[in-house]
């Protein structure tokens, strides 16, 4: 219904004559599988859809899984369902494209979840073989309605029933749909609305589609404890594969294109302890760190230079770790690199420090932002007559952000940007609150041709990124077991290829 189509190569078929199609349809064991558990999560979606419930009261509530993307031609991308869905169904890595989550009013408040998707065709029919997106001959076992209710504690139903559904009895004139999850589903409900005579203008519709999008994203900004141990296991995942490109950081120099060898190295731990990598891995050798956001991940890696390595594993239930580290390949930081480094360092932990329940979101910012100026202005490169207190003047200064452009901070989840529909109120200047994760990353960048930067700066490139849980009484490090201090990661670096050693002669004893 909402894939994007492939073409379809003329020059192929299956054999359509009557016995084959008879004999095809025979032979087939008794699925005799059990019904799929009651998935732990299941418990954490209602509450949240008992949550979104109460602020929207009798009105048909849409949000859209989405649809397979082509890649080309007849490849789709690994699809990933859009994060309000996986967040209310608790489906995660494993839901099905073009699945749609409705929330019915009821006739007496509250609403009742149904979620549709498309099963699997019975072995009797020709999708069965002939469907390399949907049959199960290509693709192997896809869930049924029972699967689904068993596994999720919602009702299903077959997709081929949501138009019908939708535009059934007087909420069809008050429905509400997360338009970017799938525009062909919105085209379905602005056509639905306008049949069913809704009071509302196009662009009151608009506004009320925005807004319930607007609120699905702030729902994710305190996370439960569920979600808090969720974050913790992608967050240790992430710290084995950085100590897996650690490990083998001479072979990305001996072997040449080593940016790839590194994003390879991690991509595959992120394969194997998640579902993949949380976003597009940045490996950044040399002069690369300084393009900010580096995924080409094309050059190679030196010795004598420092790597710098933003990169996060998404866990089965979609939530992401973000944490970067930026590592001398040979294992030493010359002193110069270690100036640099221990600049942002130290903007790091002023930075944390500053996440605190009560404090404001932008604080964050403005306490890394305090050291990198002051850094910056004592060696030398604001221009000349310049103070410090003048560059961090919010509206006439920064001059100082020449080198550090990007922001201290973001929200992290189910998306590495999370929560990002809020408005600036409800997220720059937001309360901080126990149970919200977010990062912090300042960075220091002296790009090759910088010619205000001073010559043995240039080519220099750090950050330093931290996932980092607010408490009720400060914050608590959730990636502190990573270390970040100069010397520190020195040490880690010397340790982790003997560890990775004793782990394969325990796995391979003679």
């Amino acid at each position: 219904m909402t894939s994007e189509n492939q073409p379809k190569a003329g020059h192929r078929g299956t054999p359509t004559s009557t016995e084959f199609r008879e004999f095809m349809a025979s032979g087939w064991a008794a699925d005799d599988r059990s019904p799929t558990p009651r998935a732990e999560v299941a418990d954490h979606a209602a509450r949240r859809r008992a949550a979104l419930s109460l602020r929207f009261p009798g009105e048909r509530l849409v949000i859209p899984g989405g649809g397979l993307k082509v890649r080309s031609n007849d490849t789709d991308y690994t699809f990933r369902p859009h994060t309000a869905f996986a967040h209310l169904s608790g489906l995660g890595a494993h839901a099905e494209p073009d699945s749609v989550l409705v929330l019915h009013p009821g006739p007496e408040g509250g609403h009742h979840a149904v979620l549709y998707f498309r099963p699997p065709a019975p072995r009797d029919t020709e999708e069965f073989y002939t469907d390399s997106r949907y049959g199960e001959f290509w693709v192997g076992a896809r869930p049924s309605v029972a699967d689904v209710e068993s596994q999720l504690g919602l009702t299903a139903r077959h997709i081929d029933s949501l138009a019908d559904d939708l535009a059934k009895d007087d909420a069809a004139a008050r429905l509400r749909v997360v338009r970017s999850a799938d525009p062909q589903l919105a085209a379905l409900v602005d056509t639905t609305r306008a049949q069913a005579g809704t009071s509302r203008s196009a662009e009151q519709q608009e506004e009320a589609d925005e807004e319930l999008a607007r609120h699905l994203s702030g729902m994710r900004i305190v996370k439960d404890e569920w979600e808090i141990g969720e974050m913790r296991r992608a967050i240790a995942a992430t710290h084995e594969g950085f100590e897996a490109v650690i490990a083998t950081l001479p072979e990305a120099v001996r072997k040449g294109r080593g940016e790839r060898w590194v994003e390879g190295m991690f991509g595959l731990h992120a394969r194997h302890r998640g579902n993949g990598v949380g976003y597009e891995s940045i490996c950044a050798s040399g002069d690369h760190a300084n393009t900010i956001h580096w995924t080409r991940n094309s050059g190679e890696v030196r010795e004598g230079d420092l790597i710098l390595i933003d990169a996060g594993i998404e866990v089965d239930s979609l939530f992401t770790a973000d944490i970067t580290r930026t590592l001398p390949v040979n294992g030493r930081f010359t002193d110069v690199q270690r100036r640099i480094y221990d600049a942002v360092h130290e903007a790091q932990r002023a930075g944390m420090a500053a996440v605190r329940p009560g404090n404001r979101f932008s604080d964050v910012h403005a306490a890394a932002n305090e050291v990198i100026a002051r850094r910056l202005h004592e060696w030398g490169l604001l221009p000349d007559g310049v103070t410090l207190e003048q560059t961090l003047d919010p509206e006439h200064g920064g001059w100082h952000r020449r080198w550090m452009v990007h922001g201290t901070s973001h929200h992290l989840g189910m998306d590495v940007h999370d929560c990002q529909l809020l408005l600036r109120e409800e997220y720059m200047d937001g309360e901080l609150k126990p149970g919200m994760v977010l990062t912090v990353e300042p960075g220091l960048y002296f790009k090759a041709d910088d010619l205000l930067a001073p010559e043995e700066f240039r080519g220099i490139g750090v950050r330093i990124e931290d996932d980092v849980l607010v408490t009720e009484d400060g914050c608590e490090n959730l990636s502190a077991a990573m270390p970040s201090g100069s010397h520190e990661v020195e040490e880690w670096m010397a340790r982790v290829p003997d560890a990775a050693s004793d782990a394969a002669g325990d796995r391979n004893p003679r």
